[in-house]
């Protein structure tokens, strides 16, 4: 099974250009005009995992936690969609805080300096898999089955020697067996590939999921670890969320996830229509993460086998298999952190 991978924040424009060609229903956040805070110490160094704070005078506010590098975007009409001109960004880690002000319009990135000291401690990864396990799902999650192990090790084997704790949510659709079930972290891989090994892909009537529902429990439920960890998660799903459902709503959970220092990797599976792709490179984008999606022989033949070609509009990307290319996402992310001892 193989997959090619783009960076809508590395390459904004052509993103934003993707955004307004699409024309699906969504839910609308607009993050046309965004900004880079980077927090580092007096050393130099970038501070990850820092808790972000980012203020309108009008109460308008919205959070975030910088990434391993130290960085995070900040879009200021995703959540004050008056525009205020001024922004205080309040910083703060291990009991020490850093105050500065983001301005409207400024070209340049928003730094920080924080006196923050400790030394960097042993990787930690909080990593998820969010899982459609509807019917047409079937052959993913038996990729990610049979070769959950050998991501495992793979990433154990990582210079960073990371903790890693895997945690799981699957969800089907109202009327199923199930909405959402999940499974909390652990660190033990062998109960893990139990419970991976008894979820199987069944039921889904009409086209969109519980996705919604999904990302609430996913960001909400888990027991995602405190400062100091690096939170992934891989969505894979091969179709949208339902907009005609009350209760949660993605674009709600994709900005409480970044305030929580949840990165989403989404990954379109399959039949995945353009209204999927838009709604998971929103999250993906948003949360820092980046969107994944799986390619073919023929791009509008699954049955083809793997290949190069794909039916998203997406273009200058390189292509591996899935499993090596989750592993590629964790070695990245990880590899931003500060080097301990």
């Amino acid at each position: 099974m193989t997959a090619g991978m783009v960076d809508d924040n590395a390459d904004f424009s052509t993103y934003l250009q993707f955004r307004q060609r699409t024309q699906v229903a969504h839910r609308e956040r607009d993050v046309s005009e965004r900004y880079l805070l980077q927090v580092r110490n007096r050393r130099g160094d970038p501070v990850p995992d820092a808790e972000v704070a980012v203020q309108a005078a009008s109460g308008a506010a919205m959070w975030a936690r910088t990434d391993a590098a130290g960085r995070a975007w900040l879009h200021p009409r995703a959540f004050d969609p008056s525009g205020s001109a001024v922004y205080e960004v309040a910083v703060r880690k291990n009991g020490q805080q850093g105050t500065t002000f983001l301005r409207r319009g400024q070209k340049s990135a928003v730094d920080l300096v924080i006196d923050e000291t400790a030394a960097p401690q042993r990787a930690r990864l909080d990593l998820v898999f969010l899982i459609d396990a509807t019917g047409s799902m079937g052959d993913e999650i038996g990729k990610l089955k049979a070769s959950l192990r050998s991501i495992a090790n793979e990433v154990a084997r990582l210079p960073s020697r990371p903790d890693t704790c895997f945690g799981l949510v699957a969800y089907r659709d109202r009327g199923d067996e199930f909405l959402v079930r999940r499974h909390d972290f652990t660190n033990d891989l062998g109960a893990f590939q139990s419970v991976l090994d008894a979820l199987q892909a069944n039921a889904g009537g009409d086209y969109p999921e519980a996705m919604n529902e999904a990302l609430h429990e996913t960001v909400h439920r888990l027991s995602w670890r405190g400062t100091g960890a690096t939170r992934m998660v891989v969505l894979l799903a091969d179709a949208p969320p339902h907009l005609d459902y009350g209760g949660p709503q993605y674009d709600e959970d994709m900005m409480v996830a970044l305030g929580k220092g949840i990165k989403v990797f989404s990954v379109g599976a399959s039949g995945l229509d353009k209204q999927g792709e838009y709604i998971q490179r929103q999250i993906a984008q948003y949360t820092g993460g980046r969107f994944v999606f799986l390619t073919y022989r023929e791009a509008r033949n699954p049955a083809s086998g793997p290949g190069r070609e794909t039916v998203h509009d997406v273009s200058n990307y390189s292509v591996q298999t899935l499993d090596r290319l989750v592993v590629r996402l964790v070695s990245e992310e990880l590899a931003k952190l500060p080097k301990a001892g």
